[in-house]
């Protein structure tokens, strides 16, 4: 089976037609989707501007034909459950099924108690509650639920999702799996846990898998010193085996590694921020070439 994938794309430092112009060009070179992120300021750059998540995904997925939009990941806490059930319906039927739910407790507990979200300490059990609601709200029946964080008294929402929204849901931990073999459709690895994907998967069925890569794309007659002080310099702070460095072919033989091991679908991080000719080339030369 051939992976599909996907570009994320965090929507910072950049005009909301330069994410469009990096959407369309996506679609055109062979990408299945792309993701954005979710925080209320950009983690280690919170002077930096960035766009709303869920108002950045509406506005790619109008202006695109064929893309998959979604985030890596929302922050359950941010959303009142009700309304992510409401949104999420609204995007799927003004897309034509295009949105998927990218969703997790939260990464940042700083970005919690500087903005006041809540609770700090229960991210998870709030998340497991937030996934049941959704499931209830979306079956468009008058539902009750009776939880810690949340409270449905005969709640029905219409209309409901014109298909069964798919879950994306990141993670190692034990919750965090739980969850993910419960309610994800995918379960998204991230490339420095590679060590663990045999271990980690069968807690993850029936989810499909997904691997989030930083890529450092090194074009044809391309300056690769250049391509890896760029990658140095952004993506520094990661470990060495969370990045994909290398020209097409060395590239292919990368992500043909990883689908040998089961992974159907890569997040592809570009150290260049998907600059128009790096999603251009990785489509003709990876994405073709696989």
């Amino acid at each position: 089976m051939t992976p599909e994938f996907h570009i994320m794309l965090p929507q910072m430092r950049m005009t909301m037609d330069a994410i469009v112009e990096r959407a369309r060009a996506a679609e055109e070179a062979g990408f299945t989707g792309m993701a954005f992120m979710d925080h209320l300021a950009p983690p280690m750059a919170e002077d930096k501007p960035m766009f709303d998540s869920m108002a950045t995904a509406a506005w790619v997925l109008a202006n695109t034909q064929r893309l998959t939009v979604g985030h890596l990941v929302l922050c359950d806490a941010f959303r009142q459950p009700a309304v992510l059930a409401r949104e999420v319906a609204t995007l799927d039927h003004a897309s034509g099924g295009r949105f998927e739910l990218g969703i997790g407790a939260g990464s940042v507990p700083k970005e919690f108690e500087i903005f006041g979200i809540t609770p700090v300490d229960r991210r998870v059990s709030r998340f497991a509650e937030t996934l049941e609601v959704l499931k209830l709200l979306w079956s468009g029946e008058r539902v009750d639920y009776h939880g810690e964080f949340c409270q449905l008294k005969g709640a029905q929402q219409v209309p409901a999702p014109t298909r069964l929204i798919p879950i994306v849901i990141g993670g190692t931990g034990p919750r965090m799996m739980d969850l993910v073999s419960r309610y994800a459709d995918w379960w998204n690895l991230p490339s420095d846990n590679a060590d663990r994907l045999e271990e980690l998967r069968p807690r993850a069925k029936p989810a499909r898998v997904s691997v989030q890569h930083v890529v450092a794309y090194v074009p044809a007659g391309g300056d690769r010193d250049q391509v890896a002080a760029m990658a140095q310099r952004r993506f520094g702070w990661l470990k060495s085996d969370a990045l994909a460095f290398g020209t097409g072919p060395e590239l292919i033989e990368h992500f043909s590694k990883w689908k040998d091991r089961g992974v159907e679908r890569f997040y592809a991080w570009f150290t260049d921020f998907a600059s128009l000719d790096t999603i251009a080339g990785f489509g003709r030369d990876v994405i073709g070439g696989l």
